[in-house]
């Protein structure tokens, strides 16, 4: 049996090595910080298939604020209506002050969008892509210098600055995707899905770049993703959105804290009873209890010690070998649970066999 606490210093684990809370720094909002970004009442459809259902909320000045949901919850179609992408069906969409249906030139004028899908031209170095990009925004010359030595530095890309962009790694390519969105000086920074097949170095990398970057350019940052980690770590507030609806918008903290329960019990039994989940229910301090197959239950409690003691000593009593034990704080996977009635990592398998319905064209 194996025994293991989280500690509250050591947020995410990569590669089995702790990374501690003072590396992924959030900031803090000012209260009377204003909002860069409203959406109020926001839908789109496709046909009779909503995607996005009376969605709303609002995002302050230099706030990084995470989407958080499996893919198919409507994540990206939010960011694209937002950014201009695809026409909103209803509702409204306030960018920097700029309504995004009456004046999306406006709202280009002011973001920068990185999207899940590398955009690089692999045949031109990363200084020239840099450079292509910064003359689609019309960066004077002089500028146009300055911001892309400035932002290879920035992203540790300096040395590579003439290397063909074929040649770099993902994580590579990926930061500089986000130099080349920045290399404009936005207001607004959209990234979707910014780690997607990354390994685990290179996305802590990301999210180390990305809060320095935010802190010394001031961004509002706004990112969707399926990692409960990615929204923890970088974000200082999620809406967890699920099937097109916001279910939940608050802090990290504050939405692990309305989970009934507030430690969580992964228990490995080898060939449990068929009534054990209930059975481990009826434990003292338990809110609620998660089977995960193949003898795995997550068990939330108000009393972590004493559930593991009596968990153990039930174990023992009804002679039901327990393999593994670990007790941790609530995750966002339990508010994930919470708020939808099923785990994230249940509906991601299931949204990769999802197929988008047929529309005509892009008409809302």
């Amino acid at each position: 049996m194996n025994a293991e606490t989280n500690k509250t210093e050591e947020i995410s684990r990569t590669n089995g090595a702790p990374v501690s809370a003072s590396e992924f720094s959030k900031g803090e909002i000012a209260a009377d910080a204003p909002n860069t970004i409203e959406v109020e009442h926001i839908v789109k459809r496709y046909g009779e298939f909503t995607a996005v259902d009376d969605v709303s909320f609002t995002v302050r000045e230099a706030e990084i604020f995470g989407l958080l949901g499996p893919n198919g919850a409507g994540k990206s179609t939010l960011i694209r209506m937002m950014t201009t992408l695809i026409p909103i069906t209803g509702g409204r969409a306030m960018v920097a002050g700029h309504d995004v249906t009456s004046d999306p030139a406006a709202v280009r004028r002011v973001i920068g969008v990185i999207p899940q899908a590398l955009t690089s031209d692999l045949d031109l170095t990363v200084e020239e892509n840099m450079n292509i990009y910064a003359k689609l925004y019309d960066v004077p010359a002089k500028r146009r210098k300055e911001a892309i030595d400035e932002l290879l530095e920035t992203v540790d890309l300096t040395k590579w600055r003439d290397a063909q962009t074929k040649t770099l790694s993902g994580g590579m390519r990926r930061r500089l995707e986000i130099a080349r969105g920045l290399v404009h000086s936005p207001k607004i920074f959209f990234l979707d899905e910014p780690t997607t097949g990354l390994d685990p170095v290179s996305r802590v990398a990301v999210w180390e770049m990305l809060t320095n970057i935010k802190s010394k350019r001031k961004l509002t940052v706004l990112i969707t993703t399926h990692y409960m980690d990615e929204a923890d770590r970088l974000c200082n507030r999620i809406a967890i959105v699920d099937h097109g609806k916001l279910v939940a918008l608050d802090t990290p903290e504050a939405l692990k804290a309305s989970v009934p329960g507030t430690n969580v019990i992964e228990a490995h039994f080898e060939h449990p009873p068929a009534d054990w989940e209930e059975r481990l229910r009826g434990l003292p301090g338990v809110t609620s209890v998660q089977n995960e197959s193949a003898g795995m239950f997550r068990v939330l409690t108000s009393n972590g010690s004493g559930t593991t003691t009596d968990l153990v000593e039930m174990a023992v009593v009804a002679q039901v070998p327990l393999k593994t034990l670990s007790v941790q704080n609530t995750t966002l996977d339990d508010v994930f649970v919470h708020y939808t009635g099923r785990q994230l990592r249940d509906e991601l398998v299931k949204a990769y066999g999802y197929m988008m319905p047929q529309r005509p064209g892009l008409q809302p």
